[in-house]
């Protein structure tokens, strides 16, 4: 079976992440696989998608997983369209692999409604299962685990609290329930064992366009799942998925031969002392954090209080700058962050600072934001180190945008699900700088460490 044969000419895929540190573990899932892949920070012009005429997948870095119903039906459809018009047999809706949501924030059923419009199939077919991530779906119920244990959704430690979109139902087809009216179905794990995906699919389509889970629990059916959705991509899908659908995709077309049988990156080098900025609340970034101060990093925290007062602002990021910038003089990586864990008094306060601030939650989380780009921006401004690494997913867009950065490629493995990649900018200071964007659940302890001393 040729190559010609399965895939098509242009691109296999296209996706829109819902967050920038999203957005980039999908791009992992396809390069390290050996599927080229750019990821863009806006919409791409025909003269910038002309720069990566060897992409077979194309991705847009976005910002909906925090953002409202309202904002979606403004933005998306642009996103969406742009995407469609590069004629790939899958438009991708890229959502976290713990699919944290709500009917208010980061709507993933408003997102999936907006998207099958662009789209053909009379099915949409939805992977959250990554078990290279830890993430499993078995009967539709999502688990993940930390640490070697593995909890229901509901029952995380993190997930089951999180400061935004809490998961109180770890059953897929249940929490999208509130998000859709949409009909919702499932292709179970023995299904794919025994081989009824086919038929199991052909009984759910419909002009409806239902979308169907797909239980994903081991290397068995991740790849009954990638086969499920390409063999059953007709003129083309919309999925709302993880990067599991990477995942499951490129399991099945290594099957098929098309791809390498051993997918790997090469490995990060060492970078001498990085810059870091971490706006994550969650607990594993809290003891990466820790682990980084006891392994020789600068760990400086970026005082909410201050950044949200107009009055105050300015000092504190021009403070938090300063000691960053001296401690790169003398050989030391700085690491700036806003919090550290959810039990932080920053996060359990965050709503009262916001208040005196005179800000909604939701301007006060991306003014906290705002104000990491600009401790970012200025410190490789003042100073040159070679890599820098961004914590927390809508931390990374804002960093992002502000270093003037147009896309992204894969350069070296680091963690799963958070790569060193390449920035591409028409900006000469930022062309060719290396940076990690990191979900706050990624890496092992020692993840900022590696980042600074590589894995070689």
């Amino acid at each position: 079976m040729t190559t010609a044969s399965i895939w098509p000419d242009g691109p296999l895929l296209a996706y829109y992440g819902d967050d920038f540190t999203g957005s980039t573990d999908a791009m992992e899932a396809m390069a390290a696989a050996g599927v080229p892949t750019v990821l863009f920070l806006d919409i791409p012009t025909p003269e910038t998608l002309a720069r990566f005429p060897a992409a077979r997948c194309v991705g847009i870095a976005g910002s909906s997983r925090g953002r409202s119903p309202e904002w979606m039906e403004a933005e998306l459809p642009k996103a969406f369209k742009a995407l469609a018009a590069l004629k790939a047999p899958i438009l991708h809706y890229k959502v976290c692999s713990t699919f944290d949501s709500s009917p208010t924030i980061g709507s993933i059923g408003r997102a999936i409604d907006l998207g099958v419009r662009h789209m053909p199939g009379q099915w949409s077919p939805s992977i959250v299962g990554a078990p290279r991530l830890k993430r499993y779906q078995v009967f539709g119920n999502l688990f993940a685990a930390v640490e070697g244990v593995g909890y229901r959704l509901d029952r995380h430690p993190t997930m089951s609290r999180h400061p935004v979109t809490p998961m109180g139902e770890a059953d897929l087809r249940r929490h999208l329930s509130s998000q859709t009216t949409r009909r919702i179905e499932l292709i179970d794990m023995l299904q794919l064992r025994q081989a009824q995906a086919s038929a199991r699919q052909s009984e759910l389509m419909g002009a409806d366009v239902p979308v169907v889970f797909l239980d994903v629990l081991d290397e068995e059916t991740l790849v009954a799942a990638g086969q499920a959705v390409w063999d059953g991509r007709g003129e083309g899908v919309f999925s709302a998925s993880s990067s599991g659908l990477q995942y499951a995709l490129t399991a099945y077309w290594r099957q098929l031969g098309l791809l390498p049988s051993e997918p790997s990156l090469r490995k990060t080098d060492h970078a001498g002392p990085i810059a870091v900025v971490s706006g994550s609340c969650s607990p594993v970034t809290a003891s990466q954090i820790e682990f980084a101060r006891l392994n020789g990093f600068h760990t400086e925290r970026l005082h909410l209080e201050a950044v949200l007062d107009d009055r105050t602002r300015e000092t504190e990021i021009e403070r938090v700058v300063a000691v960053a910038r001296t401690a790169l003089k003398d050989n030391i990586s700085p690491l700036v962050y806003s919090a550290k864990g959810p039990d932080d008094a920053s996060v359990l306060d965050f709503d009262a600072i916001a208040q005196r601030a005179g800000l909604s939650r939701s301007d006060a989380a991306r003014r906290v934001g705002a104000c990491l780009a600009e401790v970012m921006r200025r410190i490789l401004d003042r100073s040159s180190p070679k890599r820098v690494v961004v914590a927390g997913g809508d931390s990374s867009g804002e960093v992002a945008s502000a270093l003037q950065i147009e896309a992204l490629t894969v350069v070296a493995g680091l963690s799963p699900g958070a790569p060193l990649c390449r920035a591409w900018s028409t900006n000469p200071g930022r062309d060719g700088l290396e940076i990690v964007l990191k979900g706050g659940q990624m890496g092992g302890q020692n993840f900022f460490v590696i980042a600074r001393d590589g894995t070689l």
